[in-house]
């Protein structure tokens, strides 16, 4: 039986999963959260689907012991490669839920018949799991996707609000594999950094979907629907590392507007 005062757990390569953390924050305000970012081993999009398995196993081994009554996976790349691992692996012990089947049961409440682009890493583009859940969807959707390996470390190292993100966003999207589209996925929890820039690019003529706003409410329905939320926390925040850098404890300010204190937790000794 999960006890709804158990905090809840998330966790990412590095700090993509903040703009997930912050919007079940906003949300959520009392529950109790526990960040893990995997700043050893980031970027995840460029790791095989056996090191990713491997390094999410670990994560949710230290969440376990923090007993979260429900763990987020708040990357793509893990979504895709460690999922119904992780699930297996975690049982009863908590629930666990991923970035991708949030987007792909939005994209079905309002894309029937649309071409949607996809933006994300090798692993989650390379995956075909979004176009597998989105064509098992039946939906007549035409889905584009194109990998944008550049994108995450850029962001990881505080490049998401001048010329130089500018100049590779544009790039990116200028690819022809995303013409026509009519509406593109964020298909990485760190490009909400970089959805200003996206939307400048397409002169707001197309709608940008951001995950961690869409995930956010999935979570909280899941709680709400179980009676899991916690009505009488304290709103507690904790963050884990795996290796102290100096570029995450800046970036992290971003998302909660005040200095965070970082808990080193080494997944391998």
């Amino acid at each position: 039986m999960l006890d709804s005062s158990a905090p809840i757990g998330i966790f990412d390569s590095g700090i993509g999963g903040m703009t997930v953390a912050s919007a079940v924050t906003r949300l959520l305000p009392l529950e109790n959260t526990i960040y893990f970012g995997d700043t050893a081993h980031l970027p995840y999009g460029d790791k095989s689907t056996a090191s990713i398995q491997a390094y999410s196993i670990k994560i949710c081994n230290m969440l376990l012991q923090q007993n979260c009554k429900l763990i987020l996976i708040a990357c793509n790349s893990a979504s895709a490669a460690a999922y119904e691992l992780v699930r297996e692996y975690v049982g009863s012990k908590a629930k666990v839920l991923n970035v991708i089947d949030p987007v792909v049961d939005y994209i079905k409440e309002h894309y029937d018949g649309k071409t949607i682009g996809l933006i994300g890493t090798k692993q989650t583009v390379l995956s075909n799991v979004y176009k597998k859940k989105v064509d098992a969807i039946g939906k007549n959707i035409h889905l584009k996707s194109l990998a944008t390996p550049l994108l995450a470390p850029m962001i990881e190292e505080g490049f998401f609000d001048n010329n130089i993100s500018e100049s590779i966003v544009a790039s990116y999207l200028s690819d022809p594999t995303l013409a026509g589209i009519e509406a593109l996925i964020l298909g990485c929890t760190h490009y909400p950094l970089i959805k200003k820039q996206i939307g400048t690019f397409y002169a707001d003529q197309i709608e940008i979907l951001d995950t961690s706003e869409i995930v956010a409410h999935s979570l909280r329905a899941w709680l709400e629907q179980h009676y899991l939320v916690n009505e009488k926390g304290s709103g507690n925040r904790q963050f884990y590392v795996s290796d102290y850098t100096l570029s995450f404890e800046q970036s992290t300010s971003i998302f909660f507007g005040r200095k965070i204190q970082l808990e080193h937790y080494p997944l391998w000794e």
